[in-house]
C-alpha cells in the first residue's frame, strides 16, 4: 500500500493498488505562516525598521499642513479711505472666506479692487494694509500681495500641492510594485528636499504653485512607500497597532505646526515663510542614510520572484534576530534554494482589471475613502461660526479639527479590535451617513415645525445641533477614511499593493480637493455638494457588506490569493453549489469528485481516469447525469 501511494497517477503498480499523489505543498508563498516565523517573527529586526518607519511620519504631517500657515488669507487693514470721486461702489457686498478672514471684492468697473475694514470704511486695495493671525507675519498671501483681482491665485497654490499628491501616488504606486519599495522611497527623498526647498526661493506665485506640485508628487510617494514597507514588515498580530502609532505622530505634527510657525516669526534677514518651509523640509535630511539602513521588502521580493535577493536578506534578517536557520524545521532555505533559477516576474495594477472580485474591493474602498475626505469638508465648513472673530475663528476650527483627529485615532483602536476591520468601517460610516441626514433635514424641521415664532431660540438651536453634528461627522468621516486606506492595504495582493494603494490614497487625494474647489467658489452650491456626498454615504454602507474580514489572516501575495480573499458566505459549500446557475458553469468545477480515495481494481481506475476526462465546462446542472452513468457503468 505505501509503495503504491509514492507511485504517480500515470504509472499504476502493477498489482493494480494506486492513489493519485498530492503535491507538496510550497512554503515561500506562505510568508506569514512560514518564512517569517522561521526568521525570528517580528523581531529585533523588523521592530527596527518599524521605529523607522514612524520618524518621517512626524515631518510628512508638518508638510501635509502647512497650507494653513503659508497660504492663510490675512485680515485687512484700511491705511486711507477712498474719496467720493472714486469708481467704488459702495453696496457691493462683502464676502467670508473659510481662512476667517473677509475676502476683498472687486470694484464697480472690475478693474479696481477694494475692502471693508471693521470700522465700515472702503479702501483701495493698493492702499490695504494686511496682517496675519496665524503665527506669521507675512505669508505668501501678504508677499505677493494676492487679494482681489489676484485672489484666484491662492486657490491655484492650494491645488497645487494636492494635485501633485494624487498623480504621486498613482505614479509612485505602479513605480513600486514594478521596482521595488525601497527605490521609491529614496527618490522620493531626494526630490523631496530639493523640490522643497527649492520653494522657499519662489520669486513669484507662479514658481511657488509649479514648485509645490512637484513637492506634493515627492511626499506622495514617500507617505506610500512608507505605508507599505510598515504593513509587510508585521505579523498579523501587529499590523494595525504599528500603523496607528504612524497615524497618531502625524496628527502631533498637526497639533506642532502652529507653534513651529511662531518660532518662524520675524525671523531676520528672510521672511517668515520662507523659514517656515525651509524648517518644515530640513528633517529630512534624516532620512538620507535610509539608503544603506532600509532594506528591500521581503516581502516583496519574495512575491515577485526576487529568489538570489531573497536568499542574502533573509540570511541577514536571521543573523540580526539571532536565528539559526541551519536547524529551523520548515526548510525555508532549502527550498528557496532550488528556485534560485528563476527570473523575477513584477506585476502591474492593470492586471488588476482580468480579476473578478479583488477590482470591485479596491473600487469599494476609493469610494469609501473619497466619501470620507469629501464629506469632512462639508462637516467642517457646517462647524465654522461665521460671527466669530478672524484671530478666535482661525485657531478655534484648526485645533477643533487637529482633536477631532486624535480623539478618531484613540477611538479606532478599540473600535477595530472588538468589530474588525469590516465591522468597524460600517459602523464609522453609518454614524457619517446619520450624522449628514440629520444635519440635512433635523434643523429644518425645528424651524419649520416646532419654533416658527420664536426665532431666537430657533437660529441658536439650529447652530447648536448643526455644531454637534459637523463634529459627530468629522470624527467618524475621519475614521472611516483611515481605515479605508488601512483596508486596502489588508486585501490587496503584495505584488500590486503598491498600485491599489495609490488609488485608494488618490481617491482621498480627490475627496480633500474639493475643500479649495468650493472655496473658489464662494462655497456656492455647498447644500448640493453635501446632499451629494450624504448619498454616497448611503451607497458605501451597502457596498461594504461585500468587503473580507482581514483581521488575523495572512497578508496575500499573489493575485490569486487575492481573489480567493471573499467573504465568507452564510450558505455550506454544497449548498452554494446546488444555487449555481447554467450560465456560471465555467466556475463550477467538479473539485468534489472524490479521486484521492485509495481504490482496488483496474475497474476504478478506469473509473477515476473517466471522471478527471469531464471536461471543466461542464456545470453540475447539466454534466451531473453523465459522470453518475459514467461511474455507474464502471462499477462504482
Amino acid at each position: 500500500m505505501a509503495a503504491g501511494r509514492s507511485e504517480r497517477q500515470d504509472h499504476p503498480p502493477e498489482n493494480g493498488f494506486t492513489s493519485l499523489e498530492h503535491p507538496v505543498p510550497r512554503l515561500l508563498p506562505h510568508i506569514d505562516g512560514t518564512v517569517l516565523p522561521s526568521l525570528g517573527g517580528f523581531g529585533k529586526h523588523q521592530k527596527q525598521l518599524v521605529v523607522l518607519t514612524w520618524i518621517p511620519a512626524l515631518f510628512i504631517g508638518f508638510s501635509q499642513f502647512s497650507d494653513y500657515f503659508l497660504l492663510a488669507q490675512p485680515n485687512g487693514t484700511c491705511v486711507q479711505p477712498l474719496t467720493n470721486d472714486s469708481n467704488w461702489t459702495a453696496a457691493s457686498p462683502l464676502v467670508t472666506v473659510p481662512g476667517g478672514a473677509p475676502a476683498l471684492q472687486l470694484a464697480g468697473n472690475g478693474t479696481e479692487g477694494g475692502y471693508s475694514d471693521s470700522i465700515g470704511m472702503l479702501c483701495s486695495c493698493k492702499e490695504l494694509r494686511l496682517e496675519l493671525q496665524t503665527g506669521l507675519s507675512q505669508n505668501v498671501v501678504t508677499k505677493w500681495k494676492l487679494v482681489c483681482d489676484s485672489a484666484w491665485k491662492v486657490h491655484i497654490a492650494k491645488f497645487s500641492l494636492l494635485v501633485g499628491s494624487i498623480f504621486g501616488y498613482l505614479v509612485m504606486g505602479v513605480m513600486a510594485d514594478w521596482f521595488g519599495r525601497h527605490p521609491v522611497l529614496i527618490l522620493s527623498v531626494l526630490f523631496m528636499l530639493v523640490f522643497g526647498l527649492s520653494v522657499a526661493f519662489s520669486v513669484n506665485v507662479t514658481m511657488f504653485s509649479t514648485l509645490r506640485f512637484f513637492e506634493g508628487f515627492c511626499l506622495a510617494g514617500l507617505a506610500l512607500s512608507l505605508y507599505v514597507l510598515r504593513i509587510e514588515l508585521c505579523l498579523p498580530a501587529w499590523r494595525f497597532s504599528m500603523t496607528m502609532v504612524a497615524s497618531f505622530l502625524m496628527v502631533a505634527g498637526q497639533l506642532l505646526m502652529p507653534g513651529v510657525a511662531a518660532l518662524c516669526r520675524n525671523w531676520p534677514g528672510r521672511d517668515d515663510w520662507q523659514v517656515l518651509q525651509i524648517v518644515i523640509i530640513s528633517p529630512f535630511v534624516l532620512m538620507l542614510p535610509y539608503v544603506w539602513l532600509f532594506p528591500e521588502s521581503l516581502r516583496w521580493l519574495l512575491a515577485t520572484q526576487h529568489y538570489r535577493r531573497s536568499k542574502v536578506m533573509m540570511l541577514r534578517i536571521a543573523e540580526k534576530n539571532q536565528v539559526n536557520v541551519t536547524t529551523e524545521p520548515h526548510a525555508v532555505l532549502m527550498e528557496l534554494e532550488q528556485e534560485l533559477h528563476k527570473k523575477p516576474q513584477p506585476t502591474c495594477i492593470v492586471r488588476m482589471v482580468s480579476t473578478r472580485n479583488l477590482w470591485k474591493n479596491i473600487v469599494v474602498l476609493c469610494v469609501n475613502s473619497l466619501t470620507g475626505y469629501g464629506i469632512h469638508h462639508c462637516f467642517a465648513r457646517s462647524m465654522m461660526d461665521p460671527e466669530a472673530k478672524p484671530i478666535a475663528l482661525c485657531h478655534a476650527d484648526y485645533y477643533t479639527m487637529a482633536g477631532i483627529a486624535v480623539a478618531t485615532c484613540l477611538a479606532l483602536c478599540p473600535a477595530v479590535g472588538l468589530m474588525g476591520r469590516r465591522g468597524g468601517l460600517l459602523t464609522f460610516m453609518i454614524i457619517t451617513a446619520l450624522a449628514s441626514l440629520l444635519q440635512l433635514g433635523l434643523l429644518n424641521l425645528i424651524g419649520k415645525y416646532s419654533l416658527r415664532h420664536d426665532t431666537v431660540l430657533r437660529d441658536s438651536l439650529n447652530r447648536k445641533f448643526s455644531v454637534a453634528f459637523s463634529i459627530i461627522g468629522m470624527f467618524s468621516s475621519h475614521a472611516v477614511s483611515t481605515l479605508s486606506i488601512f483596508f486596502c492595504a489588508e486585501i490587496t495582493p503584495t505584488v500590486i499593493r503598491g498600485g491599489g494603494l495609490g488609488l485608494v490614497l488618490a481617491s482621498a487625494g480627490f475627496g480633500m480637493l474639493t475643500a479649495p474647489i468650493m472655496e473658489l467658489h464662494n462655497q456656492k452650491g455647498y447644500f448640493l455638494h453635501h446632499v451629494i456626498f450624504a448619498c454616497c454615504t448611503l451607497l458605501c454602507i451597502i457596498c461594504l457588506l461585500l468587503l473580507p474580514e482581514p483581521r488575523g489572516q495572512p497578508l496575500p501575495e499573489s493575485l490569486a490569493d487575492g481573489e480567493t480573499f471573499t467573504r465568507q458566505t452564510l450558505l455550506h459549500p454544497g449548498e452554494q453549489h446546488l444555487l449555481l446557475a447554467k450560465t456560471d458553469g465555467e466556475y463550477a468545477r467538479v473539485h468534489d469528485t472524490p479521486l484521492h480515495l485509495t481504490t482496488t481494481g483496474g475497474a476504478t481506475v478506469a473509473a477515476a481516469t473517466a471522471l478527471a476526462a469531464v471536461p471543466a465546462s461542464y456545470s453540475l446542472a447539466t454534466g451531473g447525469e453523465v459522470i453518475g452513468n459514467r461511474a455507474i457503468a464502471n462499477g462504482v
